[in-house]
């Protein structure tokens, strides 16, 4: 991005920001320390997803480590007023926030069924789409941009395990594929080569409802669950806590960053605490070990 576009976005939206006019240099400043930050974990420069609640949280963790404790408060509260204007307040999205509500997971019927609504579908690029969907969601968590920017170059086969390489956004890592979603995911990636899983062809990756618009405009029967991202990812992260995974390897192949935002999800879980503080001991009794 040209420093006349980055300047024209950082405008609009700051001349939409209610602050006082001595805080926008202020502003500017920080949101021109976050593009950098995003820049070099291959996030595009785009206000949604710059302002993405899950970068935000990324560079005030990471691109802000060795500051004062105060200059990360001062950049976390520019951001996330910012953000506001792009998505809303934190609590009424599906993001990985320990404050925001999980959308719950999917039982093991719709599981069952939006797979069948997948293979209905008649075009078989749209029916390759709709399965990477269900594989990638369910089986890998993968965020909607993560999905969007899938290659099947970027799904690897070691040792019997599957796995979705994430190479872009504020949470690059691998992702171990579930077993039951493992030999669709191959194919899935046969069938795609070098090229995208999802929706491939030329197309506006970049923008924020990518996924959803697609997912949106299936067919399927009235009551048949619809295809959500979000839903499609709890189920992934609900199912490892339900399974005991380690809260340090489940961190990782989700790329959530604090333990204590699993709390959103625990709480779909039976037997499993949803206490931020009892996740966050959970997480260091087992780093102790």
């Amino acid at each position: 991005m040209t420093p006349v576009a980055a300047r024209s976005w950082q405008d609009a939206l700051l001349g939409a920001a209610v602050m006082a006019p001595r805080e926008v240099p202020r502003a500017r400043s920080v949101l021109a320390l976050l593009a950098r930050f995003a820049a070099g974990r291959g996030v595009p420069a785009a206000p949604a997803l710059l302002l993405d609640y899950d970068v935000v949280e990324a560079f005030c963790v990471h691109g802000c480590a060795g500051r004062a404790s105060s200059t990360r408060g001062t950049c976390r509260s520019v951001l996330y007023q910012l953000a506001g204007q792009v998505h809303g307040e934190p609590g009424l999205r599906a993001t990985p926030f320990a404050g925001a509500k999980a959308p719950a997971p999917y039982s093991p019927a719709e599981r069952a069924d939006l797979a069948a609504v997948a293979r209905a579908q008649r075009d078989p690029a749209k029916r390759s789409s709709a399965l990477a969907m269900v594989v990638f969601g369910i089986g890998a968590g993968l965020r909607p941009g993560e999905l969007a920017a899938l290659r099947g170059s970027g799904v690897t086969r070691r040792g019997g395990q599957v796995a979705a390489v994430v190479t872009g956004g504020p949470a690059p890592r691998t992702v171990p594929v579930d077993s039951r979603y493992a030999g669709r995911a191959l194919q899935l990636a046969r069938r795609a080569g070098d090229g995208f899983i999802f929706r491939p062809g030329p197309a506006d990756r970049g923008y924020k409802n990518f996924v959803n618009d697609f997912a949106r405009y299936l067919v399927c029967d009235p009551g048949a669950p619809r295809l959500s991202v979000s839903r499609a990812r709890s189920s992934f992260i609900c199912d490892h806590l339900a399974a005991g995974t380690a809260i340090k390897t489940l961190l990782a192949i989700t790329g959530i960053i604090e333990a204590e935002s699993l709390a959103r999800y625990a709480r779909h879980v039976p037997g499993v605490s949803s206490s931020k503080a009892a996740l966050r001991a959970r997480w260091r009794a087992e780093a102790a070990r």
